[in-house]
């Protein structure tokens, strides 16, 4: 068992909250200065952004994870995390369809540009990404997990979004062996639950410094998708263990 630092939660500049600065080579290259080995790419409600992720992660030894951070029709915010990155594209497919077809106000909310390779602008998302999906928290992990995904509550300690500030308390479905903490300070708000610490980062200086680490079985020299294969068994044995 090795120790990886990570940030497992990170926005782009696709979603209108993120500065123009959060392009995918500039994560990339400010994970590296951080010190960060594993990061997962989490823009609101779409996965649309990871493949220039991907390749940009590939010039800096990073080891990149695809996600999302999906809004239930309830306004929690889950994390959302997929082993491969054609799965992540599917999903983010099957997603559209519970998305509510609000559009964006670039004038109110800013721009939600697809990103290609080297950072070059090849899209832009017209509906209003943070909005609400239709999907209530149980369906939306009942979706996430059968494209064979990680999903827990984001950033349970803080009142926006957060799942106990909307829902009072975890519900007894979905399931949830895994929650998200800004600050570890307030891991007991997780009531024993494996916890994740990580960012929510929507400007290059919130990203975390290697300040947070997961045991993976897997050495620091194994490629990327060895390491990713690690993440996702540690990351599913503690859904598992919390089921027991």
């Amino acid at each position: 068992m090795e120790a990886f630092s990570y940030d497992l939660h990170v926005h782009s500049c696709l979603s209108p909250c993120g500065d123009d600065d959060m392009t995918p080579c500039n994560i990339a290259g400010m994970a590296f200065l951080n010190g960060l080995k594993i990061v997962a790419l989490t823009d609101h409600n779409s996965t649309k952004n990871c493949p220039a992720f991907f390749e940009a992660c590939s010039e800096y030894g990073i080891v990149p994870v695809a996600g999302t951070e999906l809004t239930t029709a309830e306004e929690v915010h889950m994390v959302c995390l997929f082993e491969d990155l054609d799965t992540a594209l599917r999903f983010d497919e099957a997603l559209q369809q519970y998305r509510m077809p609000l559009k964006n106000r670039v004038d109110i909310f800013g721009s939600q540009p697809i990103m290609g390779p080297g950072d070059e602008v090849v899209g832009e998302d017209p509906w209003f990404l943070p909005a609400a999906t239709t999907l209530p928290i149980e369906d939306a992990a009942q979706l996430v997990r059968g494209f064979g995904g990680i999903c827990y509550p984001a950033h349970i300690d803080r009142e926006s979004n957060g799942l106990l500030a909307i829902l009072g308390a975890f519900p007894e479905k979905p399931v949830f062996g895994l929650a998200e903490l800004r600050e570890r300070k307030n891991n007991a708000l997780a009531e024993g639950r494996k916890l994740v610490v990580s960012s929510d980062a929507h400007r290059l200086w919130e990203l975390n410094q290697a300040e947070n680490f997961l045991h993976l079985d897997a050495c620091r020299d194994d490629d990327a998708d060895t390491i990713r294969t690690a993440l996702f068994k540690a990351l599913r044995a503690a859904q598992d263990e919390w089921r027991m």
